[in-house]
């Protein structure tokens, strides 16, 4: 049974930093895309980041560019999101995907459940 669980959310002030996790189990992500996605209340899921098997390749919605990185250490089995410089905009339920191309969100095959992140102005 393929698991992705995300962690590191939590409230911080406009101008903070947080670390998103995410750790899999029942998959090897290791040459698999992995994707990061938010949907804030009332609003469709939205792409944020993206990184190809290698980790070479990573790319990002422009309103996270410069502010957001992703990372991924294979020998974990894990991805992470480093999120600094956070604005209110940023608020949301922040999801982990794997298996999966592109930008949307339906082409992703595995998913996290989630992780609220709230950003105060």
């Amino acid at each position: 049974q393929v698991q992705l669980v995300e962690s590191g959310g939590g409230s911080v002030q406009a101008g903070g930093s947080l670390r998103l996790s995410c750790e899999a189990s029942g998959l090897t992500l290791s040459g698999e895309y992995v994707a990061w996605f938010r949907q804030a209340p009332g609003k469709e899921r939205e792409y944020v980041a993206r990184a190809s098997g290698s980790g070479l390749n990573k790319y990002y919605v422009d309103s996270v560019k410069g502010r957001f990185t992703i990372s991924r250490d294979n020998a974990k089995n894990a991805v992470y999101l480093q999120m600094n410089s956070l604005k209110p905009e940023d608020t949301a339920v922040y999801y982990c995907a794997a298996v999966g191309f592109g930008v949307v969100w339906t082409t992703y095959k595995y998913w996290g459940r989630g992780t609220q992140v709230t950003v105060s102005s």
